[in-house]
């Protein structure tokens, strides 16, 4: 938590899915920390210990998501993380998601209220 809110970290590429989700998050009363690529987001999820996590799956290399996925979960973290996709469901036939140390996926285009009541339930409470 930062100034009593809970903190998001979102990892994506995109500049308009960071804006969006971000102005999104924002409005509903959580802190939200953006970064642009796996390594500047393993950078500021280290800084920021983050209450929740999104990462695209597919950033500046195909994988990078599931990289980061993969260094959160070595690293020991213990903040729900999902990954953003727009291959949705097919990820887990790939691979778990259990194995990326994901707790689910959600699919692009982004539903925002599903996004915001999966960060409810997840975090156990509304943020003020």
């Amino acid at each position: 938590m930062k100034d009593g809110k809970f903190v998001v970290l979102y990892v994506d590429d995109d500049r308009d899915m960071l804006e969006t989700i971000e102005t999104v998050l924002t409005a509903s009363g959580y802190a939200v920390i953006c970064a642009a690529s796996g390594e500047d987001g393993l950078r500021r999820y280290k800084e920021a210990k983050p209450d929740f996590v999104i990462i695209d799956l597919m950033m500046e290399e195909v994988d990078a998501g599931a990289h980061m996925a993969r260094e959160l979960k070595a690293l020991g973290n213990k903040a729900p993380v999902y990954m953003l996709s727009s291959v949705g469901d097919a990820l887990n036939v790939q691979t778990s998601y259990a194995d990326l140390g994901l707790d689910g996926v959600f699919q692009k285009p982004v539903d925002f209220n599903t996004l915001k009541k999966t960060i409810v339930a997840k975090l156990g409470v509304a943020p003020h």
